[in-house]
């Protein structure tokens, strides 16, 4: 586990010290290193520490986010395809965000409308799947289903009446965008938090995987257990998307190739998904902005293209 978890960190690190030193203008091991010991030139000093560094915090911290929130997910509806946007999370947040950008709102307000748009959702969802008496997973997921297909049409239409010069922002939002996080340090501080509160329930968690009945009979509290997983799952993918927009991929392909290397404790792969999530997407980032700067690719075609092929040959390999 401890040999796992620092691989991960060290790779975490490197990919960090990659976002730093990689843009238009190539900051070399030296003049960062210069840099960190607070020398330098003013422009390395302004582009690492104003530029690159708070936009690969959020970077990790979004890519941690929705890698976790994707682990919870899955163990809670016990199913493989599961992710942090299955239940609609990301639809209210891209309604709330579009709404505001339409209105004409700086980048605060459209911040707070779309964590606004993710926390009407999930009450949504919750509401509807409860009903009057007590929800199930497969009843939890229909609804999610059902909901994310409704904020799909109503984000159609909303595109279809918005005038032509407002439609690049609003499509880059939608298709995942770190240039917009401005203040990195509540996802990562989410992030940390989040961790700390989620392992001290992770043997708890390896057993609900098993069932609500095997977990009942081994004195485990089902529903609970289920409420704060469904809550902090859904405040994780809120979180996430409030600071970069939907970003897919992440959430649902990570658990999976954690599992396939570690095995599925949950002790370890929770920890595990925050590192390998948030390398992935300061990797992806990376790329996005550096492949043809000074434009810039959205970050999450490049997670698709870098954790599709990982993959697959894990998925072979553990055959």
């Amino acid at each position: 586990m401890t040999r796992s978890l620092l691989g991960l960190g060290v790779m975490a690190l490197a990919a960090m010290m990659l976002a730093l030193a990689m843009g238009s203008v190539t900051v070399s091991l030296p003049d960062l290193w210069q840099v960190v010991q607070g020398d330098g030139s003013a422009l390395h000093r302004t582009l690492v520490w104003e530029l690159r560094l708070p936009r690969a915090i959020a970077a990790f911290a979004t890519g941690g986010l929705l890698a976790v929130a994707g682990a919870l997910m899955q163990v809670l509806l016990r199913n493989p395809l599961a992710d942090p946007y299955i239940l609609g999370l990301s639809g209210g947040a891209a309604v709330g965000a579009l709404l505001a950008m339409l209105a004409g709102m700086g980048t605060l307000l459209i911040s707070g409308s779309a964590f606004a748009g993710a926390m009407l959702a999930t009450m949504l969802v919750f509401g509807l799947a409860h009903g009057t008496g007590s929800w199930t997973p497969s009843r939890l997921l229909l609804t999610g289903v059902v909901v994310a297909s409704g904020w799909g049409a109503v984000i159609t239409l909303m595109l279809a009446i918005t005038p032509s010069h407002k439609l690049p922002g609003m499509l880059y939002w939608l298709m995942g965008d770190v240039s917009y996080a401005r203040t990195p340090w509540p996802a990562f501080v989410v992030l940390v938090v989040s961790i700390g509160l989620i392992m001290p329930l992770a043997r708890n968690l390896n057993v609900l995987a098993r069932g609500p009945m095997q977990a009942a009979a081994l004195g485990v509290s089902v529903r609970p257990l289920e409420w704060v997983v469904y809550l902090l799952a859904s405040l994780l993918t809120a979180t996430a998307v409030t600071t970069a927009g939907s970003i897919g991929f992440v959430g649902l392909i990570v658990p999976h190739m954690l599992r396939l290397v570690l095995g599925n404790d949950q002790r370890i792969i929770l920890p595990a998904s925050a590192l390998a999530g948030g390398t992935l997407l300061v990797l992806a980032d990376t790329l996005a902005r550096t492949v043809i700067a000074p434009e810039q690719l959205p970050v999450g075609v490049i997670t698709a293209l870098l954790g599709v092929p990982m993959f697959l040959y894990l998925l072979h390999r553990s055959r």
